[in-house]
């Protein structure tokens, strides 16, 4: 999809189509348009096409930012299916112009997302640019420049979303460890300043990555640690992100319920999301120096599964008792966190579809932030408010730690109890960070939307990108905070 910034008012481009954004569901200012309205029996609300004249009319219920995707999302949507190739459009301003322009473009380039790669009858869309146009609808004034960021900003962003997502949507049989290597090598290919190291299953036991390689064990497919980097010549921070990613997860001996292994396939979206990440900072060229590490393998059941009853010693050289092989992913970012730490990073963020808990917690659209700092979770959720992602913060209890006590090892991998699952998930993570590291780490649980099987706001069936554009514009925020 193109856009493009004119220079003109809206009545002197040429397009295909038009939008009409109605504000407050006030129409009497659209005096010339009153019998159609009436006719339709149109107040405003929603979506009223004039297929005679060519224009559309869309609700647009405030100028916050996701209200500004979800309106150009649902009337890029309604007319996808027309044989039009231009539609052009007022600018519209919130708060901020850049994130305006981001959002508007993230609202169409998500509407555009379909994963059909599979599907032999193929519904592509004729539609090839916007044209945005220099009136604002309540007649702002703005920089160009910073609208021209926006776009830009936005372009990148929810590419980098939908790239995401097709890895997620990606099946299993396909979709293996070493599929994921070659697209992260594919990745560093593709940008000049990304680079990418991939380790293979005798480093993993070199490094004495047991908790790693224990998960790995029954699986035909070898593990594979991905270590991809970038870094700006005015690199303020070292940030260093880690993904879980599970291509597979059949709960292991612990073995799933047939319906709870269905959509398994979307257990890697933490790694997922972190290569999302990377590509969206290089493509940004944002001045800070940033690690992707990303874990990849199966979880599957064999004659040399790792059982309930092991004790496996990590990297970081605690002992775990595993009374659950299906919480395996916690098991796999132990030894990749303390990887990471090994970089000796100023911020450290770990993304994961952990657990189930954590969709019960807060339903399957919003994400958990953890972690030891509180005004570093706080800054997080201020910040992630403005990406278009829901979040909430779940803070560590000190009661809950007893949980996932061990009489026989440091530490066991699932909770005594079967509440405050996700939050001690996190407590187990918090046992692998180093005491310098504690207050610069957050685990951000996205187990609710990386996967949902429904069309819901501007995201269609499937995955969502989750973590993506908070992540970004959280790096963006601390980039404006230190100038």
């Amino acid at each position: 999809m193109k856009f493009e910034l004119s220079s003109k008012n809206i009545e002197e481009i040429a397009a295909d189509f038009e939008l009409i954004f109605i504000q407050n569901k006030n129409i009497k200012n659209l005096k010339e348009y009153k019998n159609f309205f009436d006719l339709n029996n149109y107040k405003g609300e929603g979506l009223c096409i004039d297929l005679h004249n060519k224009k559309l009319f869309i609700e647009l219920k405030s100028l916050n930012y996701e209200d500004i995707r979800k309106s150009f999302y649902e009337a890029y949507k309604c007319l996808e299916k027309l044989n039009i190739k231009t539609i052009k459009t007022p600018s519209i301003i919130g708060e901020c112009v850049v994130r305006s322009f981001a959002s508007l473009v993230e609202g169409i380039i998500f509407a555009t997302y379909k994963f059909d790669k599979y599907k032999s009858e193929k519904n592509q869309s004729n539609i090839k640019k916007i044209i945005i146009a220099k009136n604002d609808i309540n007649g702002k004034k703005f920089n160009q420049n910073e609208a021209k960021i926006g776009i830009t900003r936005g372009d990148i962003l929810a590419n980098a979303t939908n790239f995401t997502k097709n890895i997620v949507n990606e099946f299993p049989e396909f979709y293996t460890p070493l599929r994921m290597a070659e697209d992260a090598k594919n990745l560093a290919k593709s940008n000049k300043n990304i680079t990418c190291k991939i380790y293979d299953e005798k480093f993993l036991v070199k490094e004495k990555m047991n908790a790693f390689l224990a998960v790995n064990r029954s699986s035909i497919h070898p593990p594979r640690l991905i270590h991809l980097s970038y870094k700006h010549k005015n690199a303020k921070k070292r940030i260093v992100f880690v993904g879980k990613g599970l291509t597979y997860d059949s709960g292991g001996l612990s073995l799933k319920p047939s319906d709870y292994m269905v959509t398994m396939k979307a257990d890697k979206s933490g790694a997922a999301a972190a290569m999302g990440i990377i590509k969206a900072i290089a493509e940004l060229e944002l001045e800070f120096e940033v690690h992707c590490i990303i874990g990849a393998t199966e979880n599957m059941i064999g004659g040399n599964s790792y059982k309930p009853d092991d004790i496996l010693i990590s990297r970081e050289g605690v002992s775990i008792e595993v009374r659950n092989t299906d919480a395996e992913g916690r098991l796999v970012l132990a030894d990749c966190l303390s990887f990471a730490q090994d970089l000796k990073p100023d911020l450290l963020i770990d993304l994961a579809t952990l657990t189930g808990a954590c969709v019960v917690g807060l339903g399957e659209y919003t994400s958990a932030i953890m972690g030891n700092n509180e005004d570093l979770q706080n800054e997080f959720y201020i910040s992630s408010k403005k990406s278009g992602e829901y979040t909430t913060i779940l803070h560590f209890n000190p009661y809950l730690k007893e949980l996932i006590k061990s009489n026989i090892a440091d530490v066991c991998n699932v909770s005594s109890s079967r509440y405050g699952g996700a939050i001690t998930a996190g407590l187990f993570l918090d046992k692998f960070i180093r005491k310098e590291y504690k207050d610069k780490w957050l685990h951000l649980d996205i187990a609710g939307p990386a996967y949902i099987e429904k069309n819901w706001g501007y995201m269609n069936f499937g995955a969502s990108g989750a973590g993506v554009r908070m992540c970004v514009n959280f790096l963006i925020h601390l980039l404006r905070k230190n100038k």
